[in-house]
């Protein structure tokens, strides 16, 4: 069997080795730099709105992508009525391959993953965007990706005080309770009004599929960030729509965020500046102390592009992954019959 055939696997339990072996800090710093990479060569890559197929329940998207020498793909899930049921909100999945020949040369778990690159997606963005120096931020929704997003921007802008509020008030103990020992200082605060009074960054991440209002229009005040991850498929926000009218929009592919992000709300020609643009140093992000900046973040197949070149990479070092049978080898590229035959003779024998 040729080696092409075996197909590295990353279980769950295997990225956590990963991730445990190299730190969670590092490996976020890591993916940060790769996605910034990737970015600053944006023009390379074939790019795509997401293929989504909505249901009353939730979402299933496939999210491709390629640099011409590898092609990624993920799949995903997003179902926010799975809390209820005892499951997750988020699944993914995802494969690296060969652009050369078209083999697979990873398949891998990426609902770990997945919070991890969005985490460090949102963290490369405040580099560019957010306050110089900023050390408090907001974080309004603290489910299953709160963690990762707080020593993200821990690990990546130097933040030191994350002030904490979830509409269930177990969500922020939880948070509270695995962020012990991280090195922040934690608040947990009584409504979305305590969680902004001093934060210069603003991250807003839930999870409910609707049109929701997190932060009102007189909740924002000049010169902060806002990392607005939980508004990604139409007909689900998380800011009133004066904001979006007073601060300077950031975003992935715009193609996609304008059906799928906050500027849904907004007119189809509303001005926004790509990210990639700036990381390229082609447009401005911050300009000044008192601008509103806004990181309208749906979630592009580039950042998962990033994600899966650096676990492959990993995988390569550490070994840590299992070898899959995924590929027919006939002795004969053209008689995959005669190799079903043969297997059929061999078990006869």
């Amino acid at each position: 069997m040729k080696s092409l055939n075996l197909v590295p696997f990353v279980s769950v339990d295997n990225m956590m080795r990963i991730v445990l072996e190299i730190g969670l800090e590092p490996v976020l710093r890591d993916l940060a730099d790769r996605i910034e990479e990737d970015f600053r060569r944006w023009e390379s890559f074939d790019k795509t709105p997401r293929v989504a197929s909505h249901s009353p329940g939730g979402v299933i998207e496939l999210m491709p992508t390629s640099d011409g020498a590898l092609y990624g793909f993920k799949y995903v899930n997003g179902h926010p009525k799975n809390m209820k049921e005892g499951l997750q909100t988020v699944t993914a999945f995802g494969l690296l391959a060969d652009v050369d020949t078209g083999y697979p040369l990873l398949l891998t778990e990426m609902t770990l993953l997945t919070a991890l690159r969005t985490a460090a997606s949102s963290a490369m963005a405040a580099r560019h965007l957010a306050p110089k120096n900023a050390k408090v931020m907001a974080m309004i929704g603290n489910g299953a990706q709160a963690e990762f997003q707080a020593l993200a921007f821990k690990a990546i802008c130097g933040i030191e005080e994350v002030r904490l509020y979830d509409i269930d008030a177990t969500a922020t103990e939880k948070c509270i309770a695995n962020l012990k020992g991280s090195g922040l200082r934690l608040v947990p605060c009584r409504n979305p009004e305590e969680a902004v009074e001093g934060a210069e960054i603003l991250t807003t991440v839930t999870a409910d599929k609707q049109y929701a209002t997190i932060l009102t229009d007189n909740m924002v005040g000049a010169g902060v960030h806002i990392n607005a991850i939980g508004g990604d498929c139409p007909g689900k926000t998380e800011l009133h729509r004066d904001i979006l009218l007073r601060s300077e929009i950031f975003v992935e592919y715009p193609p996609q965020t304008r059906v799928e992000g906050e500027i849904q709300q907004l007119a189809a020609d509303h001005p926004v500046t790509e990210l990639w643009q700036v990381i390229a140093g082609t447009a401005p992000g911050r300009r000044d102390a008192r601008q509103i900046t806004l990181f309208d973040s749906v979630g592009f197949a580039v950042e998962d592009f990033s994600a899966l070149r650096y676990i492959h990479e990993k995988v390569q070092e550490t070994g840590m992954a299992q070898m899959l049978d995924m590929i027919a080898d006939p002795d004969e590229p053209r008689d995959l019959y005669g190799m079903l035959l043969r297997a059929q003779a061999a078990r006869a024998a």
